[in-house]
């Protein structure tokens, strides 16, 4: 299938990418500028079209995103420490980002005759994010059929979707992926931060699927409270 990623430049959308790459599905990367606190990681998904040869799009539908209020991703509100499981993330819930994204994403690949748009939405996220659970995948799918009928027939691509991030690393490893290439944290910093969820999430994801991380973080300890493995630290 010619796929088009949607590619923010973390490490799941840049490990997605390679992994399409490797086999020979890829046809470009789109990325979004919805406004989000900082850009940081656009620069990484600019960095990945190049490496891998494809186009890379990046639209800015900034003027959207300023009326996505209420998140720490789009607004003045202090991005929270600690992991994803925990209540206090779902203030970085911008709602119905994916769906947005993901039907532009989708025109953009009818109008280039591709088979498929690609995301990697995967089983961490949803506790929180709505939009990148199962349901929505299978009734936006749906609702594609509906919107593009007679004009072509675009799938979907969610391999993560039941899986963890810990299953990313793993498949982002043998696809070749330089995870030093990829930014995750929600602050934009020098460094990770190793605090926000997505950088504890990170660290833990490297752990568990038992890959170095070469990412440097500001605080590279703190994901081991945040996880509650500080009490079994030898």
């Amino acid at each position: 299938m010619k796929t088009l990623v949607v590619c923010s430049g973390g490490l799941d959308s840049v490990s997605l990418a390679h992994m399409m790459a490797r086999e020979e599905m890829l046809v470009g990367l789109v990325s979004f500028d919805y406004g989000q606190r900082h850009r940081k990681e656009l620069h990484f998904a600019a960095r990945a079209a190049t490496r891998l040869g494809v186009a890379h799009d990046l639209i800015d539908i900034s003027g959207i995103g300023k009326h996505l209020g209420g998140s720490a991703l789009t607004d003045a509100i202090d991005v929270p420490d600690g992991h994803y499981a925990e209540e206090t993330m779902r203030v970085t819930v911008v709602p119905n980002r994916n769906a947005i994204m993901l039907t532009i994403a989708f025109g953009i690949a009818a109008a280039r005759g591709a088979d498929a748009v690609a995301a990697a939405v995967h089983g961490g996220d949803h506790f929180i994010y709505p939009d990148c659970r199962p349901a929505f995948a299978e009734a936006f799918q749906a609702m594609q059929d509906a919107a593009l009928d007679g004009i072509g027939r675009i799938r979907l691509h969610t391999p993560f979707l039941h899986g963890t991030k810990a299953d990313i690393v793993r498949e982002g490893q043998k696809a070749g992926t330089p995870f030093a290439e990829t930014w995750s944290c929600y602050k934009g910093g020098e460094l990770h931060c190793g605090r926000c969820g997505t950088c504890v999430e990170r660290r833990e994801a490297f752990h568990e699927a038992g890959v170095e991380d070469p990412t440097a973080y500001e605080d590279p300890d703190f994901w081991l409270a945040a996880t509650g493995r500080e009490a079994h630290r030898v």
